[in-house]
Formats: structure tokens, sequence, C-alpha cells
């Protein structure tokens, strides 16, 4: 098949811009290199919506940043992922960081941004107790929000797919080739995949796609963040994001109270080479918990739980880069790092209006339908909701996970929605998220994928590629 659109990357951008191109007549597939969507970056994000005043003026981030913002509620009513406005704090912690403070709440004024307030101690303290007692002043914005980023990805793939999208994972782009005709061929391990237009979205990755068709001429480089998730027993410890003062080169180390009600520290902001490198370190660590103390005193590493690392694509000049280039019909959407999770939506649109004008013809698709079902989330129902469910269907009545109460059925209809892997289930149910990462229900997620998708236990992974889980005994091995 000859498609009109591909798009090479399945983070946030590349699963917002399918659902956005699906509301047309197009026929538009999806390239992934992981064995899901959000596999990537997306899922290491910290789940900031950011308010729409951090990011500076004359800049891409600035413009798209705030209209992002005001596009999430519809996004959210529709697609049924986890998200909440619960606002942010940015905290002076020094006489010389007021103006700092009135920066930032000028340049959101300027910008329309709704709701910045800059609060004095004692406010600060009346809303959120836990704080430092050092704290001068801080720049309240009840604009930001925490979503759980892989279930946006999630959510904005299923939304595309049952609008025509077309998927394809275990995908990497190893090279595009320019047909006669203008078309373009992208050359996967499963073979060739003929578009009329492409769209670069992958991410750390793109400034490799880029060049394939001649259409460089910037690098990605990039910048690692560990972060750090604590045990539930915080949950309601601070309310709002909390930020520190940002730098020139971050906005600093942050305490989130996440969706699911799990607070994250962090993240670290350190340039790296090898854009493999995932790891965390005892430096990392130190830092963050340094770093967050100096905010909220009650907060200690022993509450730890998980910890992570994800790399941030940072191109040349630190803004997007986002537009049409030499190469007709090729369309880049690289350097999306922060606030990028925020900027997603209004990117989305902006690229359909590249297309657009680079000639892709947009006939509205008049089967579009924008709404997904709404899902169960079986732990935060009341008891008499969770028993009447449990009559009716056994395996609401089985949990499968234990410390996040995710039952069988959520797990089940996980795997329908199209997880393969025990992250796959994780970040669509939480089920191995809490205090035990896993310990207690991953053998029984392990059972349910062998079960479902008709294969054996040893071909079960955490990610995909070769992250096994069990494995076969040969024939003599010692007992």
């Amino acid at each position: 098949m000859l498609y009109d659109v591909a798009i090479v990357g399945g983070g946030v951008i590349g699963c917002a811009i399918a659902r956005a191109l699906s509301r047309f007549r197009l026929r538009v597939v999806l390239l992934e290199k992981e064995c899901e969507v959000g596999f990537g970056t997306s899922k290491s994000n910290s789940g900031i919506i950011h308010a729409g005043h951090h990011a500076a003026g004359g800049t891409l981030k600035g413009e798209l940043e705030w209209a992002g913002n005001r596009m999430w509620d519809a996004l959210h009513e529709e697609l049924d992922f986890g998200f909440a406005r619960n606002g942010e704090l940015m905290l002076a912690m020094a006489g010389d960081q007021l103006p700092v403070l009135e920066h930032y709440r000028r340049q959101g004024i300027e910008r329309g941004v709704t709701g910045l307030e800059i609060w004095d101690r004692e406010r600060i303290h009346r809303e959120e107790p836990a704080i430092s007692a050092d704290v001068v002043a801080a720049l309240h914005a009840a604009t930001a929000g925490v979503v759980n980023p892989y279930e946006v990805c999630f959510s904005l793939i299923e939304s595309a797919r049952r609008n025509g999208v077309a998927l394809l994972v275990d995908s990497p782009v190893r090279g595009i080739a320019r047909d006669g005709d203008g078309t373009f061929a992208l050359q996967t391990p499963g073979g060739a995949v003929p578009a009329r237009f492409v769209v670069n979205a992958a991410g750390l990755y793109s400034d490799e796609v880029a060049r394939m068709v001649g259409a460089g001429g910037f690098s990605i480089h990039p910048r690692k963040g560990e972060e750090y998730l604590l045990d539930k027993r915080l949950k309601g410890l601070v309310r709002n994001v909390i930020f520190p003062c940002p730098t020139p080169q971050s906005k600093g180390i942050l305490v989130i109270p996440t969706y699911d009600g799990t607070l994250m520290v962090g993240p670290t902001a350190t340039f790296v080479d090898d854009k493999n490198d995932r790891t965390t370190s005892a430096k990392g660590a130190e830092e963050v918990f340094a770093a967050v103390r100096r905010l909220v005193p009650g907060i200690s590493e022993r509450d730890c739980i998980a910890e992570f690392a994800g790399l941030r694509a940072v191109a040349d000049g630190e803004d997007f880069i986002i537009g049409p280039t030499a190469v007709r019909g090729f369309v880049n959407c690289a350097g999306i790092q922060s606030p990028g999770l925020t900027s997603a939506p209004a990117i989305a649109e902006r690229i359909v209006a590249i297309l657009k004008d680079e000639g892709l013809a947009m006939e509205p698709n008049p089967e579009y339908e924008p709404r997904l079902r709404k899902r169960v989330r079986f732990a935060a129902l009341p008891m008499e909701e969770q028993a009447r469910l449990a009559e009716e269907d056994s395996r609401f009545g089985r949990i499968g996970c234990r410390c996040e109460q995710v039952s069988e059925r959520e797990i089940l209809d996980a795997i329908h929605a199209g997880a393969r892997t025990l992250d796959g289930i994780k970040f669509r149910t939480r089920a191995g998220m809490g205090r035990c990462q896993g310990g207690f229900c991953t053998w029984r997620s392990m059972q349910m994928l062998s079960a479902e998708l008709g294969i054996p236990m040893t071909a079960i992974t955490k990610r995909g590629g070769a992250s096994w889980i069990v494995c076969d005994r040969e024939e003599g091995d010692a007992a």
C-alpha cells in the first residue's frame, strides 16, 4: 500500500500526530522501533503539563507550550487517560530569587496564561505545610497539571487506529529511498514502506532519520534525567508540583505528585554521548534527594521504591525544530524536549497545517470517532461498585496486583488493547508499579499473557527485545 503519510516514531508526539491526521481521509502509518508505542523517551517523562509560562518568548517552545496546555482538558475528556490540574509552585528560597518569580509571572501574563499569583510564606504554608520553613515566596500557577504519559500514548494510538491509522511496531527505519515519482520508501526489517509524505518524529534519532534523506543540518544531544519514585505512604505530602527557581539549563529538580498519588522526585540534567544510556547512579540519587530536601524536608531516600532514567532529545539551540525541509514532502518534528509533552497536541496541529501547505489534501473523515470507551480503574471505585463489578464478572473479584489493587479483568483488558509485554501491562494498569515492584504479580501477568497470546512463558519479555524473564532449561543443566 502507498501511504499518504508515514510517521517515524511512536512517542507522544508521533502518536498525537497520528490521531490528528486520523480526522481526515488519509492512509497513515506510524512506524515505531520498539515493541510498543511510548517505550522510548515518553515512558520516562516526568508527566507534567506545564502551566504555560516557563518557555522563553520568541521560541517555538514559548509559542506552543500555552497553546498545548489549553488542549489537554478536551483530549482527556475524549480519551480518558489519567489527568489532573493540580497546579504548581515555583519556590524562591532567598530574597534575590524574587525577581525570577516576577519575570515568569509577567512572561505568563503577556502570553495569556491565567491564574498566576505570587504567594507569601504564610499562604504557602497554609496550602502546603510540608514545604521548607526557609521559603520566602512562590509563584503559583493554577493551570499546571499531571498526566500518565505512557497512558496518553496508548490512548492516542488506540484512537488513531480505530480511525484507520496503521501501526507497525518492531519497525526501526534503517534507510529512506526516494523513488522517481517523488515518493519515499522507508526501509524496515519487515520490508519497504512507501509513502508520499514523511513526518520525522523519531525523538533521539530524529537527526539520523533526517540525514537519511539529506534533510539534516542539526544534531540531537541526549540529556539524561534520573527520576526516583517514592512509596505511596507519602501520598498527599504535597499537592502542587513543586519547582525550584529554574536555571538557563534546567527547570530544576522537582517534587511531582503523580496522577495516581505516588510522589516522584527528579530529574537530573546531564548530557551523555550514548543514546541508550538510561543508567541511574548513586551520584544522581544524592543530587536529587539533596535538592528536594531543601524544598520539602520530609522526603527521604529511604522511601524510594523505584528509579529510572530518561533521555531528552535536545537539538542545537535548545528549541523545537518543526517544519518542512528542502526535501519536498519530508517534515521534521525534532528536538522535542520539555515542554514537549505539554505542547504535543499543539505540535500535532502544527504538523497537520504544514502537511496541508505542502500539498496534502485534507478531506474530513466522516466516520471519525474522537472518543474511547471509559476504562475501569478498579482501585479508585467505591467498595459497593467493586462488589457489583465482581458479581457481574468474577475476574474483577480476583486481584492480579495487590499493591495497586489491579484486578485480573483490567490486566485482561490491557492485553486485548495491545499489551504484549510486562511493561505494556504495567503502564496500562499499574500492575507492578507498587511497593513490591512486581514481586507478587509478575508471574500472574505472565500466565495471562501466555494464555491470551498463545505464546510460551519463555517468549514473554519485560519490554521487548532480549528482556526475557525466564528461559528453557537445557538438557544436562544443573538442577
